[in-house]
């Protein structure tokens, strides 16, 4: 295999964009709404959760790093409630409060499909794997700083502005060791596989088989009452 002339390089500015994109597309699809994140970047020193809900996920593998996501209850409220109402609750039946327990384990839930998401796409674009720890959730009445406890022995943070669709804030930061990806050689990255795809398959193949065995089921049970005379 030969060396590309111009090599391609997936730096921390390429992998950050890559999981603010997963951010936008999980929370659009589960709300059913869209969001948007700022086009300029903050570099920061370090990561920190901040209220009024904080949620922060570990991830080791082929790099090592560190998401949080601090959501502003405006925010977590209208995505939670928003992500409900989208699956079928009624609007009587939701919390009314940010401090819910109900509100953190749907943020926990979003938090971990957006991960979720995001390893699957480092792991089709960028040819390496990392794992992800459970998100934890807390909510805060107050700053906290938030030591990041993985092995980065030069590490980077930025943070990203994120709006909903009803312009409440929330912000995304990402730690990780400073690292590039260099393209050795040239391939192409297979396609997300679709959900609704692979489920419409299933069940495109599920007819042809199971009417057979449901008739043939009766079919001998008749033939056994047959031979006893029943």
């Amino acid at each position: 295999m030969s060396k590309p002339d111009n090599s391609v390089v997936f730096g921390t500015e390429d992998i950050l964009l890559s999981l603010c994109n997963s951010v936008t597309r999980v929370l659009s699809v589960a709300t059913q709404s869209q969001l948007r994140f700022s086009g300029m970047v903050q570099r920061i020193s370090k990561t920190c959760l901040k209220p009024d809900i904080g949620c922060f996920v570990l991830f080791d593998g082929g790099f090592s790093g560190l998401v949080v996501i601090n959501f502003s209850a405006p925010a977590a409220m209208e995505l939670y409630e928003t992500y409900m109402l989208t699956m079928g609750m009624a609007k009587e039946e939701l919390a009314t409060s940010h401090t819910a327990d109900e509100v953190s384990n749907v943020m926990g839930e979003l938090m971990n499909q957006i991960v979720g998401d995001f390893t699957g796409k480092v792991a089709r674009e960028l040819q390496t794997h990392i794992t992800q720890n459970q998100p934890k959730m807390l909510v805060l009445n107050k700053q906290v700083m938030l030591s990041v406890d993985t092995n980065l022995d030069a590490p980077e943070s930025r943070r990203v502005t994120f709006y909903t669709a009803r312009n409440n804030i929330f912000y995304l930061e990402l730690a990780i060791d400073r690292t590039e990806f260099i393209k050795l050689v040239d391939f192409k990255a297979p396609d997300a596989p679709d959900p609704d795809a692979l489920i419409d398959a299933a069940r495109a193949g599920a007819p042809a088989g199971t009417p057979a065995a449901a008739v043939s089921a009766p079919s001998d049970h008749s033939d056994l009452l047959d031979s006893l005379g029943m």
